[in-house]
């Protein structure tokens, strides 16, 4: 145990231990906050070299003492690590994770995204080692984050920082998972669209309209998007393999959950599936969508950025693939299709729909209040029935 002394108006450590007896100033002339350093130097001799007090000890211990006791436990300062290590290592273990198929390659792009923009900002900021990254700088990222994609056209602003906060939580996780760092600068807020306040955005049908007449020479990639809720990477990575047109079916294990999904072939996506067929008559293994503006397969971002150049045509605000899938979940909804059927469809689980469609579908909520205001229906009918009688 160590002892606090006072000499005239300063105060000192007083320890003994089997090795060596340790007497040396704490630098402060308050008693309240010398028992505070006694107390966190106990903390950390208990704790042994590993403990992270040292580093916190080195900064309000005087320079002499700290280095008695540091020498005593045997702890020795570690060389702040720099934050291109953790970048080097992190994208290593994405490309690892895709190639053993437990990450999908846009997933993969997403993470890529979010190390670049964060490293613009730590550039920007001046910081290149990761023990200067502290949970207020990352506060002050999410800020310069947002204003960086609100000057983007048609972007989602803040919307879209939960993601961004999500993926950074990760990365730091991964840093303590291979000990460069001991606590992780980054809230964790939830996983992004958990709980949602905004649930889905789908379509009006005015909107989908607009769009459908203004697809020109995407109208393929807005009808397969329309009717079949693919997320984009899925959207783009379907090939003629997978479409089944003897049994009207599109089956695919999506990108990112890894699930079969089997979803009938509305008659006008199909008459325009066939259409494009019969005009390529491609390999089975070649993809469906390709960019009208070279021939070749289209890619996750082109069709995004095709999709928001129809929306500015139609004048439809947001306009995105994602979109298109809150839109097919939502109809389902609507035209009296259960949450297990949308999951069905949709590769998603039951939890997912009931989350994030069923509470935004005012359709359904007027039906439920149809069923409840409705004398005929219930436990109470019967006795109704016979009081008339």
């Amino acid at each position: 145990m160590i002892h606090l002394r006072q000499r005239n108006t300063f105060f000192y450590a007083d320890w003994r231990s089997p090795k060596a007896r340790i007497r040396a100033a704490l630098g402060t002339q308050n008693r309240a906050a010398a028992l505070n350093l006694l107390h966190r130097l106990e903390m950390a001799i208990a704790q042994g070299p590993t403990s992270s007090l040292w580093p916190q000890l080195k900064l309000v211990l005087p320079s002499p003492t700290f280095t008695k006791f540091a020498n005593v436990v045997g702890f020795t300062e570690i060389e702040p690590i720099d934050w291109t290590v953790l970048r080097d290592g992190f994208l290593v273990h994405l490309k690892q994770r895709v190639s053993l198929g437990k990450l999908a390659e846009s997933t993969k792009e997403r993470y890529e995204l979010t190390v670049r923009e964060f490293e613009v900002f730590l550039v920007y900021r001046g910081i290149q080692k990761l023990q200067d990254i502290t949970k207020q700088l990352v506060e002050e990222y999410k800020l310069w984050r947002i204003e960086r994609m609100k000057s983007w056209k048609n972007s989602r602003g803040g919307r879209g920082i939960s993601l961004e906060a999500a993926v950074l939580h990760r990365i730091f996780s991964f840093a303590i998972e291979n000990e460069l760092l001991t606590k992780n600068p980054v809230r964790f807020e939830g996983k992004p669209g958990h709980n949602p306040s905004r649930g889905a955005q789908p379509f009006t049908g005015a909107e989908l309209a607009a769009l459908r007449e203004n697809a020109g020479e995407d109208l393929l990639a807005y009808l397969l998007l329309r009717w079949t809720g693919l997320r984009g990477g899925d959207a783009c990575q379907l090939t003629w393999k997978e479409v089944h047109f003897d049994q009207g079916e599109i089956e695919r294990i999506t990108e990112k959950r890894k699930k079969k999904v089997i979803i009938p072939i509305h008659p006008e996506l199909q008459d325009c599936l066939f259409q494009a067929y019969l005009e390529r008559l491609p390999d089975p293994k070649s993809t469906v969508l390709l960019n009208p503006a070279n021939g070749v397969s289209m890619t996750r971002p082109r069709l995004y950025a095709r999709i928001q150049r129809i929306g500015q045509k139609a004048n439809v605000e947001r306009a995105h693939p994602h979109r298109f899938r809150d839109t097919l979940a939502v109809d389902m909804l609507i035209r009296g299709a259960s949450p297990y059927d949308v999951a069905k469809i949709l590769g998603d689980t039951i939890q997912v729909v009931e989350d994030h469609y069923t509470p935004f579908v005012r359709e359904l909520r007027e039906r439920v209040r149809l069923l409840i205001s409705n004398p005929d229906l219930g436990i109470e009918a019967p006795t109704r029935k016979q009081a008339a009688d």
